[in-house]
């Protein structure tokens, strides 16, 4: 799990792409982010790279959930 939150744009996307990038095809990445952008920079994170993404889940503290499937096949 990456908690990103209180990081402002474009931080959490930044760090979420490095974290991917340690991991096994199939695995899946948990990132918590709060950022405003964090939404929209992490759908094209996902679009542009081949990974899945969930739709977020909003936190009860405010910010999502995201869970991001990193691609089988490589960018």
């Amino acid at each position: 799990m990456l908690d990103l939150r209180g990081l402002k744009c474009p931080l959490p996307v930044l760090r979420s792409r490095k974290a991917l990038a340690a991991l096994r095809p199939g695995a899946t990445l948990i990132v918590l982010a709060d950022d405003p952008l964090a939404p929209l920079d992490l759908a094209h994170l996902c679009r542009s790279e081949d990974h899945e993404g969930a739709p977020p889940e909003a936190l009860a503290g405010g910010g999502w959930r995201f869970h991001i499937r990193k691609s089988a096949t490589p960018a």
